[in-house]
């Protein structure tokens, strides 16, 4: 099964702390919430300096979309998410403290719960043609940046455009195609 999900079609919600938002693009189970998904995939604008939330048990994958970056301090680390250094992993449980570095800063987010599922995230740059070799039983493929992408495999095409994500499940090889593009491509491996 091939899944569009249109970011144009989805609504943000601000956190609690009133630190910024985010928007869920995909949850698995779907329907599932914060204490019972196996994976989750979201983007999220941080506006001001404040903790991260907690999540017990869970694995996550920051990487920066777009803004100058922001500071994480995990009380005895520090590292600042930039764009020369876009992509940070850690556990869910770490108190993190963020402090915003320039301007809002949007960050695609992926978590998923340890003992279940695991992921990792890879950059892609696309330049005219790419080709996936799809690695897990479930893929995600988030347009980052660029104005459009298209994904195809032998039986079907998919036109994409900024921040729209592609859940796939079937057919192994796809071929990504855009002018320029950074592309987020997300394995999801079950345990």
């Amino acid at each position: 099964m091939t899944q569009l999900i249109q970011y144009a079609s989805l609504m943000p919600a601000p956190w609690k702390n009133g630190g910024g938002s985010t928007t869920e693009i995909a949850v698995s189970p779907a329907g599932a919430g914060f204490d019972d998904f196996d994976w989750r995939a979201s983007l999220a604008t941080i506006s001001q300096d404040g903790p991260f939330s907690i999540f017990p048990g869970i694995d996550r994958t920051l990487a920066l979309v777009d803004g100058d970056g922001v500071l994480l301090d995990f009380g005895d680390e520090r590292v600042v998410l930039s764009p020369s250094e876009p992509l940070i992993e850690f556990a869910g449980e770490d108190a993190v403290h963020a402090t915003v570095t320039g301007a809002n800063t949007t960050d695609f987010n992926v978590m998923t719960r340890r003992g279940r599922c695991r992921h990792r995230l890879e950059a892609c740059v696309v330049r005219g043609t790419l080709e996936l070799n799809r690695r897990a039983s479930t893929t995600l493929v988030f347009l980052a940046d660029g104005e459009s992408l298209s994904v195809s495999s032998a039986r079907e095409r998919i036109a994409m455009v900024r921040y729209d994500m592609l859940v796939i499940e079937s057919e192994q090889v796809w071929s990504l195609e855009a002018a320029q593009a950074t592309v987020f491509v997300v394995d999801i491996v079950n345990n």
